[in-house]
């Protein structure tokens, strides 16, 4: 199938994306039939254009990284904001990345509704609408016959979402546990070769592993929407953040790192969820020490891995990277591919 795509946002995530597309074009085309033309680009910082005819987005990569405007792209019309490209470009799916708030989730979640309610596909990244409205907008996508994905909202590239919904199709999925923010993972694996808690964290924010605000990993409130995301869309339970207990890493002392390797232990900062049996969910974030035969005990670095718990294969576990460039690019292909597969079976 030949997808007409428009992105809404185009930093970091997006022009991953784009890379990948360029470079695999034509193992896309000769493997799984899947074409693609850029039609427009919406970005509140670069601007905008619009050709029907399609970009050349080896043009439009060469611009945006030499710090210019789209309005310097050679033809297509400019000025279209984000909600006019979405409705009136004739792109039939959304590639929509833009910065947006995760407690809220806007703009993100107008952008998917008008993609979706206009009948056309949503790929996307963006954990807050997942986390705020994930069933009324898969809702929404079947009622225009559209598809929405977001996969690259749990693991990035790394596939959680759709490790469930396909490859564990058949099991019952009563819960989960995993290591759900690298940045908390590569700070404890510095703490454990004795780094204290602030130069770990130096450390990860000179690399860019932390923001120059941590609180967002460090507390726990990434992982925490993880949570919310995977029980709802995954268990298909109905929770909120406030629903999750909650507690980060800045407790956690060199004397406690050294205690638990003398008990034959490691600390992770574990997200998890599991259905009771009255039916509830029991969700909760914070640091547990985990035996060393555990799988997530084994996991290192800014490394992110998460276990499904099913009733016919046991506990099932999948390690990968959580967070970059290329990775979260690729989470948006998972997606794309699917889209693709789910239309030619039709």
């Amino acid at each position: 199938m030949h997808f007409k795509l428009a992105f809404i946002g185009f930093g970091t995530v997006g022009q991953g994306l784009s890379e990948i597309l360029l470079e695999k074009k034509e193992m896309l085309k000769k493997k799984y039939d899947f074409t693609w033309t850029v039609v427009a680009i919406s970005d509140i910082m670069k601007g905008s254009v619009y050709d029907k005819k399609g970009l050349d987005m080896k043009k439009v990569l060469d611009l945006v990284k030499k710090g210019k405007k789209l309005d310097e792209y050679p033809t297509g019309l400019k000025d279209w904001d984000s909600l006019k490209t979405i409705r009136d470009s004739d792109a039939d799916t959304i590639v929509e990345v833009t910065f947006t708030d995760v407690k809220t989730g806007e703009p993100a979640i107008t952008h998917i509704k008008a993609a979706l309610n206009s009948g056309k596909n949503v790929v996307s990244t963006n954990k807050g609408p997942v986390v705020k409205q994930a069933v009324n907008l898969l809702k929404l996508a079947e009622k225009n016959k559209a598809f929405y994905g977001f996969e690259g909202v749990v693991l990035a590239g790394t596939p959680a979402v759709n490790l469930a919904e396909y490859t564990l199709a058949g099991n019952d999925i009563n819960g989960f546990k995993g290591i759900l923010n690298g940045t908390t993972n590569y700070i404890l694996t510095r703490m454990e070769e004795g780094m204290s808690y602030e130069a770990a964290l130096k450390k990860a924010q000179e690399l860019g592993y932390a923001e120059a605000d941590p609180t967002g990993d460090v507390e726990g409130l990434d992982a925490l929407g993880k949570v919310v995301i995977l029980t709802n869309v995954v268990l298909g339970k109905n929770i909120g953040w406030q629903d999750v207990e909650r507690k980060g890493i800045t407790g956690i002392s060199k004397e406690d790192i050294k205690k638990a390797k003398e008990e034959g232990m490691r600390w992770k900062l574990i997200g998890s969820a599991e259905i009771q049996v009255n039916g509830r969910v029991k969700a909760k974030v914070k640091p547990i020490k985990l035996p060393l035969n555990d799988p997530l005990a084994g996991v290192n670095e800014a490394t992110n891995a998460l276990t499904f718990f099913t009733d016919e294969l046991g506990p099932v576990t999948i390690v990968g990277p959580g967070a970059g460039r290329r990775e979260t690019g690729f989470s948006l292909l998972i997606d794309l591919l699917n889209i693709n597969r789910k239309i030619s079976c039709k």
